[in-house]
């Protein structure tokens, strides 16, 4: 394992930095980032999933809601959203829906604008960060996880 070749050191010092409940917001090509973003990082050869897979390798999500989605006009779940769920590695049931307007809102409180060259609409995920309580690599299964912090006491008991 290792670290996930879209996680630059930029934006691992700034999920680093962000606190429990902080946000970062995975944004399409078309979302207004600078002027909502004190911090924003551009991404522009990558989509929105691709993004938040990335991040969720590091990043534990908090309690639900753990994302914020733009809801559509017509109040369908879009396929990007579906992919951003699933690249998320959660359910529907940790979503929430948000207008349009309210989300800018929402969004301009967030630590970290991430703007991606995605060019489908309504490709915004708002991931807020959980609890880092351990060494597991996040959003992947048991069995892909780098260590655990008791792996690792053991690893460290027996080379130290």
């Amino acid at each position: 394992m290792g670290i996930h070749p879209i996680l630059s050191g930029e934006i691992l010092l700034h999920l680093d930095r962000m606190g429990h409940s902080d946000s970062v917001v995975i944004a399409d090509a078309h979302f207004p980032a600078h002027r909502l973003g004190k911090r924003v990082i551009e991404l522009p050869t990558l989509t929105t999933p691709e993004v938040v897979a990335a991040i969720r390798t590091v990043l534990p999500l908090d309690d639900a809601p753990a994302i914020d989605l733009m809801r559509s006009p017509d109040e369908r779940v879009l396929e990007v959203q579906w992919e951003l769920i699933d690249a998320a590695r959660t359910d529907v049931d940790t979503v929430r829906f948000v207008d349009r307007f309210e989300y800018y809102d929402v969004a301009e409180r967030a630590y970290l604008i991430i703007r991606t060259g995605e060019t489908r609409t309504y490709a915004n995920a708002l991931l807020r960060k959980g609890l880092v309580n351990d060494f597991t690599t996040y959003g992947t299964s048991p069995d892909d996880a780098v260590f655990s912090a008791s792996g690792f006491e053991t690893e460290f008991e027996e080379n130290g």
